[in-house]
């Protein structure tokens, strides 16, 4: 395999020296338990591969962007009473975030993507603080499962490790998914209160309360040609995103009005 030199892991001072990266990818997700038949890591799989993968479209279309590599660990408040589910605190995130961008600031970047793979993850309000500290410096946060209505693509999607991410898994890596004669059905327990439910109030749900093997969302029409089409979809879209990006003007981002 050569060296992908839009990937920062993998490629080497010689060549970033003399290249001119314009928009930086931060891949992020999390450490914790995905029902029975997936790995821990799915979360920074995912937010690797598609940072990887959107990159290198990008790249052909001639834009100039480079992948940092992952955050591995993510909001998981929610989950402490499972075991090595791995949790960092928003100001940890923060903290993080801002020492990132005042790095790239100091090297003459201004912009940054994260792009997430975590649903516990909120960087908005980090993301307003953090600007106001770093000017002429633009963040943009990106959750790539939200480009689309993923029930289009899938029967039963789920919220977590159900059928979209275990579609997604067995394309990225097969070898690391379990039989889905192993997973767990990922039945939610709702909870009693209409408005929680409704989702106009919210408040952190404990996960060993809703589901018994950790997943949300039934796996068991998971495909890999599922999810090669959803994959080829979700990193086009980014990759035009991604050439936008590296064309715009962070001081012109505004439309005339009429």
């Amino acid at each position: 395999m050569s060296i992908r030199n839009y990937i920062l892991a993998e490629t080497n001072w010689k060549h970033v020296s003399k290249h001119d990266y314009n928009v930086v990818i931060l891949p992020w997700g999390a450490t914790e338990a995905h029902n029975y038949h997936l790995p821990y890591a799915t979360d920074v799989i995912q937010s690797e591969y598609i940072s990887a993968e959107s990159a290198r479209k990008a790249t052909d279309a001639g834009a100039r962007v480079i992948v940092l590599p992952a955050v591995p660990f993510g909001i998981n408040t929610g989950q402490l009473d499972i075991k090595l589910c791995i949790n960092i605190n928003p100001s940890t995130q923060a903290a993080i975030i801002h020492d990132v961008a005042f790095s790239l600031k100091q090297e003459g970047f201004n912009k940054l993507v994260i792009l997430n793979s975590h649903g516990g993850n909120d960087f908005k309000q980090i993301l307003r603080e953090v600007q106001q500290k770093i000017p002429g410096f633009i963040i943009c946060q990106l959750n790539w499962y939200k480009i689309f209505n993923n029930n289009d693509f899938f029967d039963e999607p789920g919220d977590h490790a159900g059928e979209m991410e275990t579609c997604v898994m067995l394309n990225i890596r097969p070898e690391l998914v379990l039989p889905l004669s192993d997973a767990g059905e990922g039945k939610e327990r709702k909870m009693k209160i209409k408005a929680f439910r409704e989702g106009w109030v919210w408040t952190e749900r404990k996960w060993t309360k809703i589901t018994k093997d950790t997943g949300v969302g039934n796996p068991a029409k998971a495909t890999k040609e599922k999810g090669t089409k959803y994959l080829e979809m979700v990193t086009d879209k980014i990759a035009d995103f991604l050439v936008e990006f590296d064309k715009a003007d962070i001081n012109d981002m505004y439309e005339e009005l009429d």
